[in-house]
């Protein structure tokens, strides 16, 4: 067979596609639609994929009984939690501010993995008293949410995108658990630490969770469960005031944690919740943002459901390029919608603020006073 008669052969067996079994129009090639944009592709099959309400309850009792069938099956998407293990923590180094003491703290959240913490304990401290877990984000690990600066200095002001949360923390005279989260700061790989002081190892190591069949995120919301294992062995801090917050990557552990974790009593994730398809399905994200098949579950604003009727509060910058606000936005009032249901309306607010991607805490610290 020749070139010419190779291509009229070709354009019969196009014109011979039809519509359907048994169907006798013939489809052209020509009017076929043809996709060649990796992003117009995953559009339509999120389109596709967009998951009927998960969360469907009227009352409170029904919501309680699907909170106890949701928990679960949010834990198996995260990838499971293994047994606990001994803490065997340890404080290794303490340091005395004018305001506050600090010590850094080595526990095992699991077999073979350490946690390095931060318990920032204001010297106004009552015992016991309220504690929050702080959980930074993509950056320097949890030193630049502690006033730390890169060359081991202290920040005479609150800096960086994340201003030192934790430091706010104690300026409210709330005591401060400040989490390093795995693949950050000293918890990375020591390829990551030659890239420099910013970089993560999340990749490839989110990558491998998944290979494992688990999850970053799940990993990180482990460590979270078990500081709070941790903060109740210490007789300074009230086990029924423990909250959790964080910006960006530690906004989304505090999300998750709050969720599957009820010890939480007060969750407040800083540029994190949102719809799903107006964050990490719509502009790129680091790998430790992902859960497999979650969105065939039930979009971001349902999983508050499992936060209430506990007090959630919600902020973001309104020129957030990753976390967009008109997602953000959408998912509280989607999520002010289950709060009702559980007659908790007062319990869920939120804040937005004219800035880019940042933590705020205006709005966020009245609620913590208020609440916690």
């Amino acid at each position: 067979m020749d070139r010419r008669q190779f291509l009229e052969t070709s354009s019969l067996v196009a014109t011979a596609i039809t519509l359907g079994s048994g169907a006798s129009t013939p489809v052209k090639a020509a009017d076929v639609h043809r996709v060649l944009d990796s992003e117009e592709y995953t559009n339509m099959r999120i389109e596709e994929a967009r998951p009927p309400k998960a969360f469907t309850a009227k009352t409170a009792e029904k919501a309680r009984a699907w909170q106890k069938k949701m928990r679960p099956k949010v834990v198996e998407y995260l990838g499971g939690f293994p047994e606990k293990c001994d803490l065997y923590p340890e404080i290794v180094e303490q340091k005395d501010f004018p305001n506050y003491i600090r010590e850094k703290i080595l526990f095992q959240s699991r077999e073979n993995l350490t946690v390095k913490a931060y318990m920032l304990l204001p010297k106004s401290f009552e015992p016991p008293g309220r504690c929050m877990i702080c959980l930074p984000g993509h950056g320097r690990g949890v030193d630049d949410i502690v006033g730390i600066k890169e060359d081991g200095t202290m920040r005479e002001t609150y800096g960086e995108y994340q201003n030192d949360f934790a430091l706010q923390c104690v300026d409210h005279g709330i005591a401060a658990f400040a989490v390093e989260q795995f693949a950050f700061g000293e918890r990375r790989s020591e390829r990551a630490k030659k890239e420099g002081a910013g970089a993560s190892s999340c990749s490839p190591t989110s990558g491998i969770a998944f290979m494992l069949g688990e999850t970053m995120i799940g990993w990180r919301v482990w460590d979270a469960i078990r500081s709070i294992d941790y903060l109740e062995t210490r007789g300074e801090i009230d086990p029924k005031r423990i909250g959790a917050m964080g910006i960006s990557g530690g906004g989304t552990t505090t999300f998750w944690a709050a969720c599957v974790e009820p010890r939480i009593k007060v969750a407040f994730p800083s540029g994190y919740f949102c719809t799903f398809d107006h964050c990490i399905m719509a502009v790129p994200h680091c790998i430790d943002n992902y859960i497999p098949g979650i969105f065939k579950v039930a979009d971001m604003p349902e999983f508050a459901g499992l936060i209430a009727p506990r007090p959630f509060f919600v902020e973001s910058g309104t020129q957030d390029n990753i976390f967009l606000i008109d997602g953000v936005k959408d998912a509280v009032n989607r999520a002010r919608e289950i709060y009702a249901v559980f007659g908790a309306e007062d319990r869920i607010d939120s804040e937005h603020f004219d800035a880019g991607h940042s933590f705020y805490g205006k709005g966020g610290f009245a609620f913590i006073e208020k609440w916690l």
